[in-house]
């Protein structure tokens, strides 16, 4: 028996409704199916147990404050985000509704990502969908629940929850005003493109905070395009190599210039190959940040038995002051940190030569931004100082070329940090020097590198370009820049 137009069509709604059923319930019964991402935000928001205090205001008994959820590219971090919103929106807070304001960066990132993610989960939930109807949607409703997008800084008002998105951009004071507004529970996601951020070191470890680290192989549904995208990325033989929590071992040794894994067959000669995207986007781990200047450097154990100078980049209060040891031949440098702390004084800086034995006929190549206004100490000048301690040979350097300029000739020669005994907050120098090498990087503009260094990170290298002016200033060196 042929059914009729009608009755077909009837069978297909039938079948959408069904399928909306399904989704609804598996918003709160999983299968071997179900984000573990969305899991997580789920036992995390329903497990929390709450009373009131003395004043009669809502306190937080048990249970988690916020979650962190890091991973690599297409790990459903993203969008058991937006799942959850619809089971707060029309599960949770079905009868009274709550308010969710989602962070980001800017406003307009919200037009490349979360745009598409709602558009596409409101079709499928049947729910009613604004994307569909306006280009520019600052704030929606679901049912009786107010979601706001926000950026640039903006905080808006109070709220029940919280989803700071791609959060590795998102400035630590922004996520602290964010908290302090948000009423029940706070969440967020990133992939670890920093290998040194506040999230890492503020929120993760925090006992009130769920954390999960997930990759794309931690995703069920990723369409074979994605898939295929992402594993074009590795640049290794697959299986040849070990998976850490942090990074890549061959041979139970970090991957260097001399301890490679064999190539992959395909990606590397197709050209899609990217240790970085690899690390970040496929295995989710926190590799070295893309646009970094100083990509290659290694780190030894020894100074060599060379002649040698000293440099000092100066650091006040916030900064720290580093100083360090520098030579170089014709194609390699030599760095070892021996400072690394805010120094604000000439005399206290004086006192750590003296401690490190520094020679006082030596030349110490310094920063020509000396100056230093304390509140109780007035104006200081530190190479005047240092100099009238004895530091004779301390003297500003003289940039007659721009920074690019010895940038430029720095990288055309290989580079060396020398590990020593030093240490500063129980944390070893070259481990301060190797922090910054991986986050050194250069300026963007709307996401494109130009041809400047971002002032960050960059007080080892700062340090080591001083050295290098005073060791070529009498050179003529030809740079070629690209």
């Amino acid at each position: 028996m042929s059914l009729t137009d009608r009755q077909i069509l009837r069978l297909k709604e039938l079948l959408n409704l069904e399928k909306r059923d399904n989704l609804f319930e598996g918003l709160e019964i999983f299968n071997n199916k179900t984000s573990p991402n969305y899991k997580l935000l789920y036992n995390s928001i329903t497990s929390q147990k709450w009373g009131y205090n003395k004043k009669g205001k809502p306190k937080l008994l048990s249970g988690y404050t916020g979650a962190v959820l890091e991973g690599s590219s297409r790990s459903t971090k993203t969008w058991a985000s937006v799942f959850i919103i619809i089971y707060l929106t029309t599960i949770k807070h079905k009868d009274k509704g709550c308010t969710i304001n989602i962070y980001r960066e800017t406003y307009n990132e919200f037009k490349t990502t979360l745009y598409d993610d709602f558009k596409r989960v409101l079709d499928m939930f049947g729910l009613d969908n604004i994307f569909h109807r306006a280009k520019d949607v600052t704030s929606f409703k679901i049912g009786r629940s107010v979601i706001n997008f926000l950026g640039n800084g903006k905080l808006g008002g109070g709220c029940d929850y919280a989803f700071l998105n791609e959060v590795m951009f998102i400035d630590f004071e922004v996520f602290k005003q964010v908290k302090m507004r948000c009423r029940y529970f706070w969440w967020m996601d990133f992939n670890p493109c920093f290998t040194d951020h506040w999230v890492f070191n503020k929120v993760i470890h925090r006992t009130d905070v769920a954390y999960l680290r997930t990759t794309f192989k931690d995703n069920p549904f990723i369409s074979p395009n994605e898939l295929n995208e992402i594993l074009g990325y590795e640049p290794f033989l697959p299986g040849s190599y070990e998976v850490t929590e942090d990074d890549i071992l061959y041979n139970g040794k970090p991957i260097s210039d001399k301890n490679q894994p064999p190539p992959h067959p395909k990606n590397v000669t197709q050209g899609t190959a990217s240790l970085f995207d690899w690390k970040v986007y496929g295995l989710g781990l926190r590799g070295a940040m893309e646009g970094v200047i100083f990509p290659n450097v290694t780190y030894i154990d020894e100074f060599p038995q060379l002649d040698y100078i000293y440099a000092n980049d100066f650091g006040f209060t916030n900064d720290p002051n580093a100083f360090g040891r520098y030579t170089e031949t014709e194609t390699e440098i030599f760095i070892e940190p021996l400072i690394y702390q805010p120094i604000d004084t000439p005399e206290a800086l004086a006192e750590h030569y003296e401690f490190l034995e520094v020679e006082d006929y030596k030349q110490i190549a310094c920063d020509s931004s000396d100056k230093y206004t304390g509140e109780n100490k007035g104006t200081v000048e530190m190479v005047s100082g240092i100099n009238d301690l004895g530091y004779v040979n301390a003297f500003k350097i003289r940039k007659n070329m721009s920074v690019m300029y010895w940038l430029g000739s720095m990288k055309k020669k290989k580079i060396h940090i020398v590990k020593n005994e030093y240490t500063y907050e129980g944390i070893p120098l070259w481990r301060y020097a190797k922090k910054e090498q991986q986050n050194y990087k250069f300026k963007e503009i709307n996401g494109i590198a130009i041809n400047q260094p971002a002032d960050k990170y960059n007080h080892i290298w700062d340090m080591g370009r001083y050295g290098h002016m005073a060791w070529n200033d009498n050179l003529d060196l030809e740079v070629e820049w690209e």
